[in-house]
């Protein structure tokens, strides 16, 4: 986990210039936050929105890492939110909050020039537990050649998930290589005719998303819940969330501008 991180603080301060406007040299408080990179788009846009309805009445500060770094970093105090895409769990330190803020749908990609007609749920586990190496072997495919499976690292929400949802018991091959973040698998399916993947929705413009037990991945198919492949997204709180966090979260859950902002690529709770 340790080795990801300045990559993912390059992402972050990205993130954090486009939020950068002059009125923020007032903010009376600085909410910041670490970890998922699948919440990390969407809690920036929820931010841009915020401010100009709280009269930037806070400051944002927002880092990724993926979901394990972010429930560490609120845990040790470090930040205010950790950003997480994965449900909680028994080995997570005490006294931490999970607050849901949307649904999201998880993605299996492939190259464009490699429109697979869909894939079930034995599909997926023999192509990603490593049963079967070959394009030869998937009905429907237009790759010829090895099958090149990109993988999450184990901090992230989004591995978490696809292993839940897709996986069960089924564990991913030894040799497909990991990466840090959604935008990095993005890339190297983009890059690769031979390449499959997983991705949080709002990664998957340049790739194609491949119908899960035949239903597209789509906003639409995730919000009326016939899209099978769906997970939580959390802002996570060392303790109930209290004055500006707290407002910040309940505006995110119940107001109506912002489930306006989570609904172009997640699913509001609403």
């Amino acid at each position: 986990m340790t080795r990801n991180r300045p990559l993912a603080v390059v992402a972050a301060l990205a993130l954090s210039a486009s939020l950068a406007v002059p009125a923020l040299a007032a903010a009376k408080t600085t909410i910041t936050m670490s970890g998922s990179t699948s919440v990390a788009p969407l809690a920036a846009l929820l931010a841009k929105k915020y401010l100009t309805v709280c009269d930037h009445c806070v400051n944002f500060k927002l880092l990724q890492g993926g979901s394990d770094i972010g429930i560490s970093d609120v845990a040790s105090g470090r930040v205010t939110i950790g950003n997480a895409s994965r449900d909680p769990k028994p080995s997570d330190p005490g006294g931490l909050v999970f607050n849901k803020i949307a649904h999201d749908a998880v993605c299996i990609i492939t190259h464009k020039s490699n429109p697979l007609p869909g894939l079930d749920e034995a599909g997926v586990q023999a192509i990603f537990g490593g049963g079967v190496r070959s394009w030869s072997q998937v009905p429907g495919s237009q790759a010829s050649g090895p099958i090149d499976v990109y993988v999450r690292t184990p901090a992230s929400g989004t591995q978490d998930a696809f292993q839940k949802v897709f996986l069960g018991s089924t564990k991913v091959f030894g040799g497909a290589p990991e990466k840090p973040s959604n935008g990095r698998i993005q890339l190297s399916v983009k890059n690769d005719p031979n390449a499959i993947g997983y991705v949080s929705l709002f990664y998957t413009q340049g790739a194609y998303a491949v119908p899960y037990k035949g239903v597209a991945c789509t906003e639409r198919n995730a919000k009326s819940g016939q899209y099978g492949g769906q997970r939580n997204l959390y802002m996570v709180t060392r303790g109930p969330a209290k004055g500006a966090t707290k407002e910040w979260i309940k505006w995110i859950t119940k107001s109506s501008a912002a489930a306006a902002v989570i609904n172009t690529d997640w699913v509001s709770l609403q």
